[in-house]
């Protein structure tokens, strides 16, 4: 059995938790770390228990706890070769770098790292599997992305649990407070993706094997969560009992992927 958690999502602070038998995994960590700590131990985690930090790109929004976390609990992180160039705080106690195309594993877990579309210098989202033949299971993480390519839908099909970004409803940017330039760039082909073109990615989809189906990333400015899930409800082929939206400030209790 794998698992996953949400230590919390959206532009103040990212952090995913992924669990399968003695291996327990960080996807990012953007909140500081008497925040972290206290969001893990919420989640019933011990901070050294982790296996690894897995970094997505260097914003502060998913990068900004990861150094003082590695270094405090002794945490190897992994990111990218273009990630690991701009980061300004890389002295940890383990640093693996990698390319976005390259398969590895930590512990129990298969990592199968993928190139997305965003203004960082070389970002990468996560599909993260545990077992074998027909008991394998694969979580996808897809964030932080302007557009949706052919490798990102091929990489994500047939995933058993999908943390999805949804991060604005066009309608909301247009006509909300950011200023032109903002708003260009979280709308553009390397920003962020909408509620409608998350639709887009799970029209067709096969969801007959989807356990979960997490809307994360949401704006707290330009969406909201019966927009995000109205959307994506329009895509899917009936309503799916595992679709719910992560909270920035609760995140997202454990769910088992079975």
């Amino acid at each position: 059995m794998i698992r996953f958690a949400m230590l919390g999502s959206g532009s103040k602070g990212n952090a995913t938790l992924i669990e399968h038998g003695g291996t327990r995994l960080l996807v990012d960590c953007g909140f500081n770390l008497k925040e972290t700590e206290a969001r893990l131990l919420r989640l019933g985690v011990e901070p050294a228990s982790l296996s690894g930090i897995l970094v997505t790109h260097e914003h502060s929004d998913h990068l900004s706890g990861v150094g003082r976390l590695a270094r405090r609990h002794r945490v190897p992180v992994y990111m990218t070769y273009g990630t690991h160039r701009v980061w300004q705080d890389a002295e940890v106690p383990a640093l693996i770098r990698f390319s976005p195309h390259q398969r590895f594993e930590i512990g129990g877990l298969a990592i199968e790292p993928y190139p997305v579309p965003h203004d960082a210098a070389e970002p990468c989202q996560y599909v993260i599997a545990a077992g074998d033949g027909a008991a394998r299971r694969r979580i996808g993480i897809l964030s932080d992305a302007g557009h949706i390519s052919a490798h990102m839908r091929a990489v994500l099909a047939g995933c058993d649990a999908l943390m999805l970004e949804c991060n604005h409803d066009p309608e909301l940017l247009r006509l909300g407070p950011y200023p032109p330039s903002l708003k260009l760039r979280v709308g553009g082909d390397r920003g962020h993706l909408s509620n409608g073109q998350a639709a887009a990615l799970l029209s067709g989809y096969e969801t007959a094997r989807l356990q979960h189906l997490v809307l994360m990333h949401l704006s707290e400015t330009n969406n909201r969560p019966p927009l995000a899930l109205d959307a994506i409800r329009g895509a899917l082929d009936g309503d799916l009992a595992g679709l719910r939206c992560a909270d920035q400030a609760m995140g997202l209790e454990w769910a088992e992927v079975v």
